[in-house]
């Protein structure tokens, strides 16, 4: 029987930003409120709004200012233009506030065929609390023409190729992001001790760099199952079990 954790992205930034080897991997991160969008926007030419509690990347919203002192909306294809600043704040208002929201600074991941991607790291470990947390599989998701995040997608292939294919890096790049994640994993067990199962999602941006965008605890596993090679998604079911 697999436990319920609670999904709050907030909660998980802030603690993942506790511990300094992962606080330099996170994008910068706020509440969303009025003088948030307004500050971030400030600060970086464009933005991704998430709902606290969102799945698969449903109602995540890019908003990037335009030179032009325009602004360009985008949710899944669907894109959007706002005139000026004030139109933008029309638009905010009239967002859903029963839900809670995380704003952050767009990340510009490496792409393959001009299709920006990120990892799908999956980290467990066995039942007795004290058993270490282990890499048990990963796969790189491609998104789909148009769309901007990886949950749209129709391409799951291998890491260590993807990492090949957009020139990112190779073998040491992928020891770098399995040990992100297993840091990540013990920093989300000091508030959920019984968790034993994460699947995060790591971007590498253009330059190579490493960044969390989130962990899932309840990962969904039919990738595993249309790769070539079954010996992760066997023991990715083993650990379940033990």
């Amino acid at each position: 029987m697999l436990m319920v954790f609670q999904r709050d992205k907030w909660l998980q930034y802030r603690a993942f930003r506790n511990v300094p080897l992962l606080a330099r991997r996170l994008p910068e991160t706020q509440l969303l409120e009025n003088e948030a969008l307004h500050h971030m926007l400030l600060q970086h030419s464009s933005v991704v709004l998430k709902p606290c509690d969102g799945r698969y990347g449903r109602d995540i919203v890019f908003i990037r200012r335009l030179k032009t002192g325009t602004y360009q909306i985008q949710n899944e294809n669907n894109i959007i233009t706002m005139q000026n600043k004030s139109d933008l704040q029309d638009w905010f208002d009239q967002l859903n506030k029963d839900r809670e929201y995380i704003i952050q600074q767009r990340l510009y991941l490496a792409r393959i065929q001009q299709r920006p991607f990120d990892l799908r790291i999956m980290v467990q470990r066995q039942k007795a609390n004290s058993s270490p947390w282990k890499v048990t599989g990963s796969y790189a998701k491609i998104a789909s023409r148009g769309y901007l995040v990886t949950n749209v997608t129709n391409r799951t292939i291998p890491v260590l190729k993807a990492l090949q294919l957009a020139r990112v890096g190779g073998r040491k790049l992928l020891l770098q992001v399995e040990r992100t994640a297993l840091l990540a994993a013990r920093s989300l067990e000091v508030q959920y001790p019984d968790l034993r199962q994460i699947g995060f999602d790591i971007g590498i941006d253009k330059n190579g760099r490493v960044w969390i965008i989130e962990g899932n605890y309840r990962p969904d596993l039919r990738p595993f199952r249309r790769l070539k090679d079954s010996a992760m998604y066997r023991r990715i079911l083993w650990y379940q079990k033990h």
